[in-house]
């Protein structure tokens, strides 16, 4: 049997001494680390299965660790936070972002190797149900019987037999991250890590945040995946340096040997428009050919009405099951009347709107009514003239109209502060390394403000 692994991440020597000892004399490896650079690194390399962490350190806290991990998907070993004395209101808002437990200084070796085996217990039990983030975790089949689900299934199950990197395409709200989920757990990694991360929040080598390192795939969101899959969402996001990184390692490593267990199987999503942005050269050309051998399109809710009683009564029962809700079927006017909705949210508008009904209805059978006023009370703002007076960002899609309201906005704060990044970072309260890959992002250059 492998030997459990358990990193201690804390800044002061003596602690990390000391839990180190008594866990050893327990039987357990241990791995030590004394920042968060340090601990993303070991952790990446070696793979712990349970993750003791410092609440308050230099550089980046323990907290801010620990939101990285909960916010890339890549929660999948439980933490329990270390809080000295101050800090134990800040471990337990840690267990709001997804820490299990916390232990507070000085160590009580009863304590801690009690917390210690909970955690540990608790994480085998979540395996053993299918629910580990690790694992397969909610994994869920696309429902329905029409032509759009069928010839999704029939492309899903060609996908799972190849190892080559795979592009899931489709509108927001469509479920891409569920299909990455479907096609790892039925393929020959099912049993290895499922790590998935926004692609704007990668950053490379030497910034803070989920790491793709191409050049050390043990380092990184590539490490932490190996042997696995990763899914990088919003790929139309990743910086521009990052996608020739990637488009370099795919056509070096992954091509060469997709099969090996030391590997990563490598999937995308987008809800834009590639080619588009190819054309434009806001896409790396060589990357947009890799990610295109294996496509998945996923379609909209709008293409597949009639699978609109499956995925209804799926989720009346879904619901009741995972949050304790009321049951209630939903009539067969209901049902007309949702088979009638277009969906600009697709899945996602689905299960908010039902979620909500069997939240806030009555008893009984969900009734037309009932479904016209949801309908209504989530439905589009009526459109107005803007008028004249408000600036020409607002006349364009959103994601456009954000970047160029960021870009006004941190130009016209930039030259408030003489072009001073750090005087700017602490005026409007962001993390100064975030604040430059912002200004990359939107390319601004400070020194020319």
């Amino acid at each position: 049997m492998a030997t459990t692994r358990i990193m201690v991440v804390d800044d002061e020597p003596d602690i990390r001494s000391v839990i180190g000892e008594i866990l050893s004399d327990e039987g357990y490896e241990v791995i030590e680390a004394e920042n968060a650079t340090q601990a993303r690194q070991m952790r990446s390399q070696h793979h712990p299965h349970l993750i003791l962490l410092d609440v308050w350190m230099p550089g980046d806290d323990g907290i801010s660790l620990l939101r990285e991990w909960s916010e890339a998907g890549a929660l999948n070993v439980p933490v329990v936070m270390i809080s000295g004395h101050g800090s134990v209101e800040a471990a337990v808002e840690a267990t709001q972002v997804g820490a299990v437990d916390f232990i507070e200084k000085p160590v009580s070796m009863a304590k801690l190797l009690a917390t210690v085996q909970k955690a540990l217990t608790m994480a085998e039990q979540l395996a053993d149900d299918g629910t580990s983030t690790a694992t397969n975790a909610n994994v869920i089949e696309p429902l329905g019987r029409s032509a759009a689900v069928m010839a999704l299934r029939e492309c899903l199950e060609k996908v799972t037999e190849h190892e080559m990197p795979v592009m899931i395409a489709g509108e927001p709200g469509v479920g891409k991250y569920q299909i990455a989920r479907w096609i790892h757990a039925h393929s020959k990694r099912a049993e290895g890590p499922f790590i998935a991360v926004n692609a704007e929040a990668l950053v490379g080598e030497g910034d803070t945040g989920p790491v793709l390192d191409c050049q050390h795939p043990d380092r990184g969101v590539l490490g932490e995946a190996r042997g696995g899959s990763l899914l990088i969402e919003d790929i139309a996001k990743l910086e521009p340096v990052l996608q020739g990184q990637l488009a370099r390692w795919i056509e070096s490593t992954v091509a060469q040997k997709p099969s090996s267990t030391d590997s990563v199987r490598l999937m995308v999503a987008s809800d834009e428009s590639l080619r588009a942005k190819v054309r434009s050269g806001r896409f790396d050309e060589a990357l947009y050919y890799q990610l295109g051998v294996l496509v998945v399109e996923v379609p909209p809710l709008r293409e597949r009405r009639d699978d609109l009683p499956d995925l209804v009564r799926f989720y009346a029962e879904y619901f009741p099951e995972r949050d304790g809700l009321p049951y209630r079927p939903f009539s067969v006017g209901a049902q007309n009347r949702l088979r009638q909705y277009d969906w600009p949210g697709n899945l996602r508008e689905l299960r908010n709107l039902i979620q909500r009904l069997l939240m806030m209805g009555n008893e009984g059978e969900v009734s037309v009514a009932e479904v016209e006023q949801a309908l209504k009370s989530a439905g589009p703002v009526e459109h107005r003239p803007l008028g004249g007076d408000v600036p020409d960002w607002f006349r364009l899609p959103l994601r456009e109209a954000r970047e160029a309201f960021e870009r006004d906005y941190l130009m016209a704060r930039l030259r408030a502060v003489d072009g001073s990044v750090g005087r700017l970072a602490e005026a409007i309260e962001m993390e100064r390394t975030h604040l430059y890959r912002k200004l990359r992002q939107l390319g601004i250059d400070p020194k020319q403000v």
